[in-house]
């Protein structure tokens, strides 16, 4: 029997179980890989006739790979075959889960008949959510009778190496839904990030398509080489970028922090968009809550503490390389 959301808690009355997975491609499987790892047992279901049989495969040898770095215990390798199910129907593979991943196709139509069709077999308050990657819950969930409980969880691709996924709740989303799904990602390892609001590409789509814009442009324009692009990420920001945000780069990369930062070279930064249509002001959002979100969680006085944190971080990656291309010079 499925485990219900609490209605007035908020949260499930026992930990979930089971998952279902709908849709077994490289998402729908790379999410069977995350929940199996974390010892949950995981239904799978395609309608795509001997697709399933092929996911399995798939996630036993990706739970193969992570026992080889020993990310996983042996154990919970040997385990694993039994520990998916492979259902003939949907309503064979939701009727009975905890929790239900909907991976399945990004066509607007069929997603809303898809998430119809589960809501119609799902047990009542068990949450689905859809790892659609720029479809939002409000356009896909708005005639679903049992809508409050759907909402976007994406994941970064390939999910079960990238641990950040986003939560992006439809207005009219159960708080419950929200809070099922985040304490769900979290006690599984993955990183969940809220969004307050609907917005297209969701966050992380819209961080990643503003550079690309810039990249695109930069070669266009014949500025630089596209490897040497490249190379400004991977040699450059990306360093940085792997241990901290860009909010929290700033904040460290200089004395007084991201007001000091963006009085330094924020005049730059706005000559540098002049044609901006919709420009923002940054000393406005910095003075509206921005600086002391940061400073509350890294002060001023830490500063100097923080920036030789990362820096033995970045030295340790640097030998990691160096090492890595000691070897391969080798061969």
């Amino acid at each position: 029997m499925a485990h219900e959301i609490g209605k007035e808690t908020g949260c499930l009355s026992k930990p979930p179980r089971s998952v279902a997975i709908i849709g077994c491609g490289l998402i729908g499987q790379a999410w069977a890989t995350v929940f199996l790892r974390a010892g949950m047992r995981v239904t799978l279901y395609d309608a795509a006739s001997g697709l399933v049989e092929q996911a399995k495969a798939q996630v036993i040898e990706r739970m193969t790979e992570f026992a080889r770095f020993d990310l996983v215990t042996h154990e919970t390798l040997e385990r694993a075959p039994a520990h998916i199910e492979l259902a003939d129907t949907l309503e064979d593979a939701v009727s009975a889960a905890d929790y239900i991943q909907e991976s399945g196709s990004e066509a607007l139509d069929v997603k809303i008949e898809l998430t119809r069709e589960i809501d119609r077999f799902a047990a009542p308050h068990v949450v689905i959510g859809s790892s659609t990657s720029g479809i939002t819950a409000s356009r896909y969930s708005e005639t679903i009778k049992g809508r409050e409980r759907c909402l976007v969880v994406h994941p970064i691709n390939p999910p079960h190496l990238v641990p950040l996924v986003e939560v992006v709740p439809a207005p009219w989303t159960a708080q419950s839904a929200v809070d099922t799904v985040h304490d769900l990602l979290s006690a599984i390892g993955q990183v969940p990030i809220l969004l307050n609001r609907e917005i297209d590409g969701f966050v992380v789509n819209r961080l990643q398509g503003a550079l690309l814009r810039e990249a695109f442009h930069l070669l266009d324009q014949g500025v630089a080489s596209r490897k040497d692009i490249d190379k400004a990420i991977s040699d450059g920001l990306g360093l940085r970028w792997s241990l901290m945000g860009p909010f929290e780069t700033i904040h460290l990369n200089a004395p007084g922090g991201v007001s000091d930062y963006v009085r330094r070279f924020g005049p730059m930064y706005r000559d540098m968009f002049a044609d901006d249509p919709d420009p923002v002001d940054w000393e406005t959002v910095v003075d509206a809550g921005l600086e002391a979100d940061l400073t509350a969680s890294q002060p001023l006085s830490g500063i100097s503490a923080a920036q030789k944190t990362r820096d033995s971080a970045l030295l340790r990656m640097l030998a990691q390389r160096s090492r890595k291309a000691n070897a391969a010079s080798k061969d």
